[in-house]
């Protein structure tokens, strides 16, 4: 399979292993991640949305941790061969029993959350049998630092129980990007971020593509720093 070429890095992908999409990257682009200094990303894939997000701080370290064998070592060879491997780790680990004194500054995550699928790399990866939403919520809130931001990115059809699940385990919603696939179309994705402190809400809308294959100069513009765009890509 052929890699996928960004600027400032490449993501060698497997037939068998979660690939290069645009959840990963909005939500690589979009976390907000400037004032983080050690960040964990739960379900690493290739490893794509920490690579972005080291790319978008230089100065964070990072520790991604995946139960897919197959996708760890992908992420370690991805990370080797990036400009930030020096501060890129990942593990074979199961967040659910995955223990460590370290608290983190920002908690990111692409989440299993199809009901249902014939694939057996989708099983793991998207399906929401190996890590559920409480499972979820519960264990990012206990690894926050004290001004810590969990962020998300999930299908619309489940953001009200997410958020619901959330103000449950002491995590209140600061930022909600409103994710449209097309323009005028209906909301198609939420970016949602957390902390355990109360504040203002902070909503702003994104459309991915402004016609059919034609993205929009919102996408364009946010991921300049990132994608190889042709020519046909901008028009």
């Amino acid at each position: 399979m052929k890699p996928f070429k960004f600027k400032k890095f490449e993501i060698q992908q497997s037939a068998n292993v979660f690939r290069v999409g645009t959840d990963g990257v909005l939500l690589g682009a979009l976390a907000s991640v400037d004032f983080a200094n050690s960040i964990l990303e739960i379900g690493t894939g290739t490893g794509l949305i920490s690579l972005m997000l080291a790319q978008r701080n230089s100065k964070a370290k990072f520790l991604g941790i995946e139960i897919n064998k197959e996708a760890v070592n992908l992420t370690k060879l991805n990370f080797q061969n990036s400009l930030f491997h020096l501060r890129l780790n990942n593990a074979l680990h199961d967040f659910k029993t995955f223990e460590t004194h370290e608290k983190f500054d920002l908690i990111v995550t692409n989440p299993p959350y199809f009901e249902t699928s014939d694939s057996s790399k989708d099983k793991i990866a998207r399906q929401n049998v190996e890590l559920n939403f409480y499972q979820l919520i519960s264990k990012s809130s206990e690894l926050l630092s004290e001004n810590g931001v969990f962020s998300v990115i999930i299908p619309f059809e489940v953001g009200a129980d997410f958020i619901k699940i959330a103000k449950e385990n002491q995590l209140f919603l600061k930022r909600r990007i409103n994710i449209y696939g097309i323009e005028n179309s209906k909301i198609k994705r939420l970016i949602l971020e957390f902390s355990s402190n109360e504040k203002k809400l902070e909503e702003s809308d994104f459309i991915i593509e402004k016609s059919p294959r034609k993205y929009s100069d919102q996408y364009l513009e946010l991921t300049n720093e990132f994608h190889v765009f042709k020519k046909e890509d901008r028009n």
